[in-house]
């Protein structure tokens, strides 16, 4: 197979994390007899500082010609420092998702026994937590209008949405319920907000399309609870644009480290695969960060192209570097293991390089070859 892999390695960590997503994904290549044709482009605080653009319009071209899109990180602490900064980072990817027509935003929370010990819950609390929250990502309060007063005294920014908008997450989402445990939780604020309104009545409707799901409802606040208390009760979550950015990253916490997590955006015109993380920028050029929600990407970028044995092997062998204790400065930050060597001990094990015994002092060094 044959693929155009569009690639913006972004700030901070992005490009570390993402080439080691590329030493991944040229691994399976490699081992089952696929070419992926790489071509890069930029965007964020790098895309700035080159061309004064958050995103250049090569960029957006670049992607509506690529099969898939592999994204490291967006943001610097220097456009968070500044909210008076008329062109931010965060700028270019909204665009892009809105060029794109990236409507879905899917993120997989897996939770892995070698790592409860990191949680701040019970591991009893953790067993059989394996859920995807499905987040709206191109309507909702981040794209509505927005006022500023002259004065500076007040502002405003509307949150709205449209049929067409709801039913086509809403379709994948209950699609993907029929595939796992058929089951869909529909979490809104439809109490209080007449778009949360809309999100419930389009949903109790498009019920009786999909007979074999099961369907509850909750308010956000109650989800965001229940996400900590009794996270093993969820199978598929649906939500609009910001209740889902907001309850994506706290369940970031059930798995031990926001650097584990990867997601899918995709829509109309193209797919864009990337880690839940930010740029952590302090940590940029260090070779510490963690790169198995970028691989865990790379993953999913090869399930959405029809590879899924593929997808399987790399699933399984980012596992067992977690299993085995190979794993860098955030999980442990004492006996950790660098970004390129996780990424080339996942390659190695793509390949069937499975090690039959440790060496020593390679462990010492934190190298891979093959540990």
């Amino acid at each position: 197979m044959e693929k155009k892999i569009a690639v913006i390695l972004g700030d901070g960590v992005g490009p570390e994390v993402t080439r080691q997503a590329i030493h991944v994904l040229n691994a399976v290549a490699s081992h089952f007899n696929h070419h992926f044709q790489y071509q890069y482009g930029l965007m964020g605080a790098d895309a700035i500082d080159k061309t004064g653009s958050p995103l250049p319009d090569e960029t957006i071209e670049l992607c509506l010609n690529s099969d898939a899109i592999l994204l490291g990180a967006i943001g610097h602490h220097r456009y968070d420092n500044d909210p008076g900064a008329k062109i931010r980072p965060e700028q270019g990817l909204l665009k892009l998702r809105k060029s794109l027509q990236l409507f879905a935003n899917i993120r997989p929370v897996t939770t892995y026994a070698s790592l409860h010990h990191l949680t701040p819950f019970k591991p009893r609390m953790l067993e059989g937590v394996d859920f995807v929250i499905f987040r709206e990502l191109t309507g909702g309060i981040y794209f509505g209008n927005k006022t500023l007063s002259a004065d500076g005294n007040s502002a405003s920014d509307d949150c709205a949405y449209t049929k067409e908008e709801i039913e086509r997450i809403a379709h994948l989402a209950f699609q993907a319920a029929q595939q796992r445990k058929k089951k869909l939780t529909l979490v809104d604020k439809a109490n209080v907000l007449e778009t949360s309104r809309l999100w419930r009545k389009l949903v109790r409707e498009m019920q009786q399309q999909y007979p074999d799901v099961s369907v509850d409802f909750l308010f956000v606040d109650n989800a965001a609870m229940q996400l900590m208390l009794h996270p093993a009760q969820f199978d598929v979550i649906l939500t609009e644009n910001m209740f889902g950015d907001i309850l994506s990253d706290e369940a970031s916490v059930l798995t031990g480290s926001l650097g584990l997590l990867p997601s899918a955006s995709i829509g109309n015109g193209g797919a864009l695969f990337e880690p839940i993380h930010g740029s952590y920028p302090q940590a940029a050029g260090k070779d510490i960060a963690n790169p198995i929600g970028a691989i865990l990407s790379a993953a999913l970028l090869l399930d959405h192209i029809g590879l899924s044995t593929e997808a399987a092997k790399v699933k399984a062998a980012a596992q067992w570097t977690l299993d085995n204790g190979f794993v860098t400065k955030d999980i442990d930050p004492m006996n950790f293991y660098f970004t390129s060597t996780i990424g080339e001990l996942v390659a190695d094990l793509i390949q069937d390089k499975i090690p039959n015994e440790l060496h020593p002092e390679n462990i010492e060094l934190r190298k891979s070859t093959i540990i």
